[in-house]
């Protein structure tokens, strides 16, 4: 059978069979409608129109460095450094317009190349050196963190960057007293992205290629596939991914923060996990990723209704859904195994 044969079937692990791939995903949808429910339940104004549009808004950068992740862990990887390129997109952001004078149609795309370079370059190194992408990737967190602290060990505002004031600017969905919202331009760069992610990943050449590089490695070189190619895609998506959240958050505060997106590269992996992709590789849902997403972003919402809890609250939890959708994913393991013996 020729490898162009192979490459038109959609690989994925075949640690999740038949329906069992769509426990996870199925899971944590059940668990957003049912923290939105019960916060509608308990709390007054929880069912306002505008409060799932405020979802994505504020989550707006997270679900995009999390959909590049999500490429990332389904081909077998993992990328640590994303906060770091996150932050450093943001104050070089800062740097090009307000020091270097360079307008920001130019300095958004530099950073964005800048981002998929990065990336590009780390996959580069994970593959041909054979380097665990734990560690490679931890070498980027380092390194383009002290970039950015390079830049400016302080906030730098571009408050006066009209550029990155239009972002923020809002289109009316129908009055708010009869049910209508509002999204800032920056929401619909989100929407874009998780569309042409699920595209890309769902319905390509590429994408069937991430889930079989995830699937076995070794599988996918027997057939013919690109493995090289792939694996440095994957997180060159991750690094404009990661770019492009860095310029959402510049967006949206208007200034560049040295020390922002700490931690942000764990936000992102739980988010991912939790939306139901096998840590592992070969298995997971774009779409799986959003619900992650909003999961973390309903859990913060309902504290803040809360009002008498500390925030830490919100960690807690999602250590406790990241746990559970681990042990999840290892019991349809191994229920899959057992039914291959069978």
């Amino acid at each position: 059978m020729s490898s162009t044969t192979l490459t038109e079937r959609p690989t994925r692990s075949t640690v999740f069979d038949g329906l069992s791939r769509y426990i996870p995903i199925g899971a944590t949808v059940a668990l957003l409608v049912a923290m939105y429910l019960g916060g509608i339940a308990r709390y007054p104004n929880f069912d306002n129109p505008q409060l799932i549009p405020d979802l994505f808004i504020g989550n707006a950068g997270l679900l995009i460095v999390a959909v590049g992740m999500t490429f990332v862990i389904i081909s077998g990887g993992i990328d640590l450094s994303v906060g770091s390129v996150m932050a450093f997109s943001t104050m070089a952001c800062a740097w090009l317009t307000v020091d270097a004078g360079l307008p920001a149609s130019v300095a958004v795309p530099a950073v964005l190349a800048f981002g998929i370079a990065s990336g590009a370059f780390t996959g580069a190194v994970i593959h041909y050196f054979n380097v665990q992408p734990f560690i490679a990737t931890l070498a980027g967190l380092f390194l383009y963190r002290g970039l950015t602290l390079q830049i400016s060990d302080h906030d730098v505002s571009i408050r006066e960057i009209d550029f990155f004031s239009w972002g923020m600017e809002r289109v009316e969905f129908g009055e708010p007293r009869d049910g209508g919202f509002s999204l800032p331009y920056i929401s619909f760069i989100a929407f874009a992205v998780v569309i042409v992610a699920f595209v890309v990943l769902h319905y390509t050449r590429f994408g069937r290629s991430v889930y079989a590089v995830g699937g076995s490695e070794q599988s996918a070189l027997l057939m013919g596939l690109p493995v090289a190619r792939t694996k440095i895609s994957v997180y060159a998506v991750s690094g404009f991914c990661a770019a492009l959240g860095g310029v959402i958050a510049a967006f949206y505060t208007k200034s560049a923060n040295p020390l922002a997106g700490v931690g942000f590269e764990l936000d992102a992996i739980a988010a991912v996990v939790v939306g139901g992709t096998l840590l592992t590789g070969g298995a997971g849902f774009v779409l799986g990723t959003v619900a992650g997403v909003m999961v973390m972003g309903m859990l913060s919402t309902i504290i803040a209704f809360q009002g008498n809890l500390s925030s830490w609250w919100a960690r807690i939890v999602v250590g406790v859904l990241l746990l559970a959708f681990i042990l999840l994913q290892r019991v349809l393991a191994r229920s899959g195994e057992r039914k291959r013996k069978a």
